[in-house]
């Protein structure tokens, strides 16, 4: 069973749940059909959104509509227990957890936190055997200030511009840029108040912006045109539509608990350098620590990336996952779907635990949704697996 943890389940769920949209680049012509690459082929899901406030979930008190990472942590405990409860056909099933950018930093948490009241006797005991991920947050994992032994943000946007060639020999001077960044920041690239570092931040920024960050090879969403080739249309789309009366008397919202449904909810949503929105506290700054304490269970983790994400490179989530110190059970190969290549994958292993880390070829920054395909093949293969690593 997956417990998916989302801010925004509604997309999670058109990207791996039954249901694809058909977009007709118009707000009325939206339709839904079944989704192909479904995940839920192969595991019974929960979309879960998370915390109080996000999609259609709500707080009956003031004091529940504050949350934070490590309050959203517990909550999700208590809901897993709770649903298993009142669904104790489930208890049997292996429980993965997942969570997609940004909620790759909580993801670890939880499953560290559902291990912990297993081990001090919580009921009921819930059958965690793996720990699942998907399109980890790199930046926000890691650490949100200061980078734990891995490189900068700005040289590994610049590996993953080379290795998609998208800098011509003449521009390399943003090598230049990205050793003054270093030497200026000190390791330091948010909230940094000295003028060289915010120089170079700022030269660096000047070379990217034209660039779509969750795709590098996707056109920068522009409003102006007529009709924009934009995953950021298909968000409003999706938005006008879910808002419909009828739609959401299908999904069985109570009415009245929320107004508008939005995709981002600003009074909690993440922005970048902003450590507190006005009901959430982004105060877990670094989850490598859980990461690190994970690696002594008998567990399982599955981490893939777009290696055409520059919001958060591939290279850099590699970098933190060497930095674990686990042995190497399976060197980088390939993968394939359709006798096509899809991406290439690793696996680490240490004791009973192991992860496996793939890039998924020509993906932006939700996987699943620029190749689904390829996503749903790597969950397949993964699970199928069903054991342990015994590596020592």
């Amino acid at each position: 069973m997956f417990c998916e943890i989302a801010k925004h389940f509604l997309m999670d769920y058109f990207f791996i749940g039954p249901l694809s949209f058909n977009f007709d680049n118009a707000p009325g012509n939206i339709t839904i059909s079944l989704n192909p690459n479904s995940w839920t082929k192969m595991a019974n899901i929960i979309f879960v959104d998370m915390p109080p406030g996000t999609g259609f979930s709500y707080a009956t008190t003031k004091e529940a509509s504050i949350s934070s990472d490590s309050i959203l942590a517990k909550q999700a405990n208590k809901f897993i227990r709770k649903f298993l409860i009142d669904h104790p056909k489930f208890l049997k099933n292996p429980l993965y957890i997942t969570g997609i950018s940004y909620m790759g930093i909580v993801t670890p948490i939880v499953t560290l936190e559902v291990y912990k009241a297993n081990e001090r006797g919580d009921q009921p005991t819930l059958n965690i055997q793996v720990n699942y991920k998907t399109d980890l947050n790199f930046f926000e994992l890691v650490n949100r200030d200061t980078f734990f032994a891995v490189p900068s943000p700005i040289s590994s946007w610049i590996l993953i511009l080379e290795l998609n060639m998208l800098i011509e020999w003449h521009l390399y001077l943003m090598i230049f840029i990205w050793q003054a960044a270093i030497e200026n920041c000190h390791g330091n690239y948010v909230n940094n108040t000295n003028s060289l570092c915010i120089n170079s931040l700022q030269r660096y920024t000047e070379c990217t912006s034209g660039l779509n960050m969750e795709d590098i090879l996707e056109p920068l969403c522009n409003k102006s045109d007529v009709k924009p080739y934009c995953r950021e249309y298909y968000y409003d789309f999706a938005e006008d539509w879910i808002n419909n009366k009828v739609v959401q008397q299908a999904f069985n919202i109570r009415q009245g608990t929320i107004g508008k449904w939005e995709f981002f909810n600003r009074t909690m949503h993440y922005v970048e350098g902003k450590n507190d929105t006005f009901c959430y506290a982004y105060n877990i700054f670094s989850s490598f620590s859980y990461h690190k304490k994970l690696v002594s269970k008998t567990c399982r983790a599955l981490i893939f990336s777009g290696d055409h994400d520059m919001t958060f490179p591939y290279v850099g989530i590699e970098q933190w996952i060497v930095a674990l110190n686990l042995k190497i059970e399976s060197r980088w190969n390939p993968f394939y779907v359709n006798n096509q290549v899809g991406g290439y994958e690793v696996t680490y292993a240490q004791n009973e635990f192991s992860l496996t880390f793939a890039t998924v070829k020509g993906a932006g920054h939700s996987v699943a949704q620029y190749k689904p395909k390829e996503a749903m093949a790597l969950a397949k293969k993964w699970l199928a697996l069903k054991t342990h690593s015994s590596a020592i």
